[in-house]
């Protein structure tokens, strides 16, 4: 799931490599990898996962790959500032729709910069697919699969102390899910914008390899960074809460502070 800048270097004049520039525009267009499009998913937020909430965000899902030009046989490359939550929110969706020739750049456009590899600004336009990808229900959860199981699986807060603790308020109620514990998804990364070595992270992540797992956020985008980590680490039942503290806290569902 991730890719060194020196491995992407060698696939710029792949015709079956897409890239995806996950940041705004505006840093799009002050300079991005080479033969890179621009893709803010940032502006796909989901916070309804009834059933057809997941059946809605599903097909939305399609749609914006097939506008990306994802066919099976494309390698898919997505890239942040730095190995960053709006990358990992690409790899998670396309593993959610069963695609796996999926990566992120691990240290993002901040390391291709540094080691001073091949730059543009001129926009790259799209081409298009018609995306068929299947949905791996394993890989996502709905606030039900939570609720019905809030004694039974580990809940993973990616967010901030604040967050967590209800000082910092972001929907109708504060707090977090109930036994959920706390692991700002900030200490995923390290000081130069790559992943930590699993060393330090399973340090960070105590949790038995055998435990079902759900990340979430406010939004499940750090919770996806969550998600892309433990899978590094080689964690197999993990599940990003897709409508996170956006749904949670705007429902009636129990809360702990």
């Amino acid at each position: 799931m991730l890719i060194s800048t020196v491995e992407l270097d060698g696939m710029l004049d792949d015709p079956d490599v897409i890239i995806a520039d996950t940041r705004s525009f505006k840093e799009y267009s002050e300079g991005h990898i080479v033969g890179a499009v621009h893709l803010d998913l940032f502006a796909f937020h989901w916070i309804d996962t009834t059933k057809e909430g997941i059946e809605q965000f599903a097909n939305q899902s399609k749609n914006l790959f097939s506008f990306l030009g994802v066919t099976p046989e494309k390698k898919v490359v997505f890239y942040d500032t730095v190995s960053g939550m709006l990358a990992a929110r690409g790899v998670w969706m396309l593993m959610c729709f069963s695609h796996q020739n999926v990566s992120m750049l691990d240290g993002g456009i901040t390391k291709w910069k540094k080691e001073n590899l091949p730059a543009e600004t001129k926009s790259n336009g799209f081409k298009p697919s018609n995306f068929a990808g299947k949905i791996n229900t394993e890989l996502i959860s709905g606030f039900d699969h939570i609720r019905d199981n809030l004694t039974n699986i580990k809940i993973l807060d990616a967010r901030s102390a604040g967050e967590y603790d209800g000082s910092v308020v972001r929907a109708a109620k504060s707090g977090h899910i109930p036994h959920a514990i706390n692991i700002d998804w900030n200490q995923n990364i390290s000081e130069d914008g790559t992943f930590k070595s699993d060393e330090e992270l399973s340090k960070i992540y105590d949790i038995p390899k055998d435990s079902e797992i759900v990340t979430y956020c406010q939004g499940a985008y750090r919770a996806a960074n969550s998600f892309l980590v433990l899978k590094k680490l080689g964690f197999n039942n993990v599940r990003v809460y897709l409508g996170s503290w956006g749904e949670w806290g705007n429902r009636e569902l129990p809360v702990e502070k």
